[in-house]
Parts: structure tokens; C-alpha cells; sequence
């Protein structure tokens, strides 16, 4: 029989290893947590850096200039006041655009390249339906290109400039303070093949986009569900409104570019990465809205804050 002493001092050497190991495991996870932590904040950094480079790019959201509506006829462009359309930042006088039907002809008046070649006469352009996308013509020395998009049944000029005043005067991004457990984990639920959405947009016509299925999260014990678009880009497109917009977030909405489904039907919704559509940066943009299913009643605290134009810091005064 082991005596009594002896049970208590082998309790005691017990009790103290125990107490020694705790401590040590505090710092393990202590350290994991710090790790992840930073992992997620690098992520969300580097996918914010590249945001502000892609509005910034010379062709990027902030070089557009204009969206100047071509009916049928010839319109006469540049920046001199002589022109039918006058651009806002260009040569005085770039061309004449015609357009018959469905078919845009255009006839140069200055030096431009057309889809990579030099515009030596007349030639057909693209618009940006056409399976191949809209023809590029640039203009000023690669500063300049204009487009043209069908929207609602109608042609438009699409003009962007590296000199363009929203693009050199961009004063940068700010976030809500978001999160990892703004990571949220949905579901997706999948539409019939072919069933498409229509979503109206900022310049007031309707387009009917393909809406291959919705996804489902979970939040504060409530089930909240937004319908998905399928732009061609290899995601689900989430154009939403939450209860920030007009208070903080821009008040037309934001999107999010959110994975496709993996076998299971899983999606991961990153709010995070929410982001202002381009009509937060200039006028002449045209950003779908928000369909009246994707109106959540939920402050979603994260992702971009609205875009908000600062003025430049003033010279210091002498004296």
C-alpha cells in the first residue's frame, strides 16, 4: 500500500506539471491566432491595392471623360466648339462617326490607331456586343480611346483619357472596418437553365441578364438570400443594397465578385471586398442597380465606404 505522504506528494508534482503546461499552450495559440490574423489582413490588403490600380489604370473607371448618345446619322466629334459631340479632354478634332442601323462607320480627322492599326481612311467599328468586344480607337498619342456600347436599344460613345480630372485628381479609398467573421459561408441554389433577371440601371433602361441561381447566409439568426448574375467573367456577380447605403456606403448600391460554387453548392461571400460600382466615380457610367430581391435588411459594415472627393491640401502662404 502506497502510504498517504506519498500520494500527496505525487498529487502535487502532478498538479504542478499541469500548471507548467498550461502556459506554454496560451502562447501557441496566441501566435496561430496573430498568424491568421495577419494572413487575412495581407489578403484583404493586397486585393485593396489592386482595386485602386484597376481604377486608376490610364483606360481605367476614372478616365472616363464621356458617354455622348450617337443616333442615326453623322456626328462630327472633337473638342472644338464646332463639333456636334465635344469631347471634354482630346484633339480638336478627332473624326466623323456615322451610324446606319446597326453599323458604325468612322472617318479620322487626326492621327489613331484603330484596333492596333494606324486609321489611314474609313473604317467599320465593332460595338461592344459583338462577341470579339467593341473596336479601340486611340487617340492622343495612347491617351485617349473611345468605344461604342449598345444600351437599351441605343448607341453611345464611350470616351476615356489618362488626363481626365477624376483620374488625376483620385484621392483614394476608405473601408468599413469589416472583418474575418464578415467571411460569411452561403449557400447556392440553382435556377433553371436559361432563367435570366432584369436589372435596370443608372441611365434608366432594363436588361435581362442571366441569373443562374441565388446563394443563402446566415446572419445574427437570420437567413438572407441574394440572386446572382453571370456576366461571363467566372463568377457570381452580387449586385446588393444593405441598410449603410446614403449612410456611409454609396446610396445606389455595391457589387462583389464572389466564387462559383464548388461541388457541394458552398460559396464564400467576402463582404470585405464589397466595392463601389464605377458611377461612385464619374458621371458617365452605366451601373445596373440593385434588383428589388437583392435589398437586404442588414448594415453590411465592410468593404468600401462611398467615394468620397477630397480637396487638395492647399499651398502654405509666406509671411
Amino acid at each position: 500500500m502506497v502510504p498517504a505522504r506519498t500520494l500527496t506528494l505525487l498529487a502535487a508534482v502532478i498538479a504542478a506539471g499541469v500548471a507548467a503546461c498550461q502556459p506554454a499552450q496560451a502562447p501557441v495559440a496566441s501566435r496561430q491566432a496573430r498568424a491568421e490574423e495577419a494572413a487575412f489582413q495581407a489578403r484583404q490588403q493586397a486585393w485593396r491595392a489592386g482595386r485602386v490600380a484597376d481604377l486608376t489604370r490610364p483606360d481605367g473607371w476614372t478616365s472616363l471623360t464621356g458617354l455622348h448618345w450617337l443616333d442615326p446619322g453623322a456626328h462630327r466629334v472633337g473638342s472644338d466648339t464646332d463639333n456636334g459631340i465635344r469631347l471634354a479632354v482630346g484633339p480638336e478634332h478627332l473624326g466623323v462617326f456615322t451610324v446606319r442601323g446597326d453599323k458604325v462607320g468612322f472617318v479620322p480627322d487626326t492621327v489613331v490607331m484603330v484596333d492596333g492599326e494606324p486609321g489611314l481612311g474609313a473604317s467599320t467599328l465593332r460595338i461592344d456586343t459583338d462577341p470579339a468586344g467593341p473596336s479601340k480607337l486611340v487617340f492622343d498619342g495612347g491617351k485617349g480611346l473611345a468605344t461604342v456600347i449598345e444600351r437599351g436599344g441605343r448607341l453611345a460613345l464611350r470616351v476615356k483619357h489618362a488626363d481626365a480630372e477624376s483620374r488625376l485628381q483620385f484621392t483614394g479609398l476608405e473601408y468599413w472596418p469589416g472583418g474575418r467573421d464578415w467571411q460569411v459561408a452561403a449557400r447556392f441554389v440553382p435556377h433553371a437553365a436559361g432563367k435570366t433577371l432584369p436589372i435596370a440601371n443608372i441611365i434608366g433602361t432594363t436588361d435581362e441578364v442571366p441569373n443562374p441561381g441565388a446563394v443563402e447566409f446566415e446572419r445574427g439568426g437570420k437567413t438572407y438570400r441574394l440572386e446572382a448574375l453571370d456576366q461571363g467573367e467566372g463568377t457570381l456577380f452580387l449586385v446588393f443594397a444593405d441598410r449603410t447605403n446614403g449612410r456611409g456606403s454609396y446610396g445606389a448600391g455595391r457589387f462583389i465578385d464572389a466564387p462559383k460554387p464548388d461541388a457541394q453548392g458552398r460559396v464564400l461571400i467576402d463582404f470585405n471586398q464589397s466595392y463601389n460600382p464605377p458611377c461612385a466615380f464619374t458621371a458617365f457610367a452605366t451601373c445596373p442597380l440593385p434588383p428589388p430581391e437583392n435589398r437586404l435588411d442588414l448594415a453590411v459594415e465592410a468593404g468600401e465606404r462611398d467615394y468620397r472627393k477630397r480637396a487638395a491640401p492647399k499651398p502654405p502662404t509666406e509671411g
